[in-house]
């Protein structure tokens, strides 16, 4: 979400911000990396040397979460980098080969494991927001472009309203 930030603020925050938001989705993908699966826990810390590590059992599960992959898209977007789909690619074969069940997708219990042991839940979210942004990042920039279309919490696309054609009810109409 920073390199968010970074469009359209001034020139001098824009690169700190973008440059933000590349180091987080490092971090991100280092979590991803660091794992038997090569599936993210739900939580990790920075401790005693350990960087991007689960340490406690209950935050070493992966229930399918959309966050990382919708980072990926954002740094893709914004910078082109291949990196980025490269990482996007590496998730969604993991995603593929470790969550998928006979009837969809399951979350695992321990992305540390190399006998990883179901949830049995597809989370509504996953179907939502995780393939869509997988699906997202591997298209072209033309589909959903960032400055006509903005993404909810639930990554349902809103047009953008350009309020400067447009009077609102008990309002001057804009001078721009």
């Amino acid at each position: 979400m920073l390199a968010l930030g970074a469009d359209g603020s001034p020139d001098d925050k824009a690169g700190h911000y973008l440059q933000l938001g590349a180091e987080i989705a490092h971090t991100c993908h280092e979590s991803y990396d660091r794992t038997v699966l090569k599936l993210g826990p739900e939580a990790f810390k920075f401790d005693s040397g350990l960087e991007a590590v689960a340490v406690r059992q209950n935050e070493k599960y992966y229930i399918l979460r959309p966050e990382v992959i919708e980072t990926y898209w954002y740094m893709w977007r914004f910078t082109h980098d291949p990196k980025y789909r490269q990482w996007g690619w590496e998730a969604a074969q993991a995603i593929d080969k470790y969550c998928r069940v006979s009837g969809g997708f399951s979350g695992v219990k321990d992305v540390y494991s190399s006998n990883p042991t179901y949830d049995d839940v597809q989370q509504s979210f996953f179907l939502a927001e995780t393939l869509k942004y997988l699906y997202l990042l591997f298209s072209n920039d033309d589909l959903l472009p960032l400055e006509s279309w903005v993404f909810n919490t639930e990554a349902h696309p809103l047009p953008v309203l350009h309020l400067g054609n447009i009077t609102l009810p008990g309002s001057e109409p804009s001078q721009r």
